[in-house]
């Protein structure tokens, strides 16, 4: 039996440490939402809502379907963390704002979140680097 070509070996090694990285930040984010008195979508759809935006606009940064991202702003919007606006310029969008209790609360996650990141360890210099070559895969693949 003959081993691995070694691209095809880097590659599968790579592939795993970009999996072991992302179990670390999923977990991370859901230790600290728990501290929180949140869900771990709550606290992502807090940690991306960084300015009025639309449901679609979230979903994508949240990376789910909208159906799912309705279910979490549902469950936020009761907690008074944010309200739905009509969209300035789509009559059939809402935009989504955060309310002050949930500026507050998201300043507090991402306080949370920056404690201990299991991308703390890198430079600013090597997360520039690091967010320019996962760009960069992401957007060549389809």
């Amino acid at each position: 039996m003959s081993s691995p070509e070694p691209q095809t070996l880097a590659e599968r090694q790579l592939c795993g440490l970009v999996n072991g990285l992302a179990r670390q930040i999923s977990d991370h984010v859901r230790v600290a939402a728990t501290g929180l008195g949140l869900t771990a979508p709550q606290a992502t759809a807090l940690r991306e809502l960084n300015g009025p935006m639309t449901m679609r606009e979230l979903a994508d940064r949240m990376s789910c379907e909208p159906s799912n991202a309705t279910f979490v702003i549902d469950k936020l919007e009761c907690l008074g963390l944010l309200e739905r606006h009509p969209h300035p310029t789509d009559r059939r969008a809402k935009q989504l704002i955060l309310t002050a209790e949930g500026t507050a609360l998201r300043e507090r996650l991402i306080a949370a979140l920056s404690e201990d990141s299991p991308l703390s360890a890198l430079t600013h210099d090597e997360k520039a680097t690091l967010h320019a070559l996962l760009d960069r895969a992401v957007s060549h693949h389809p």
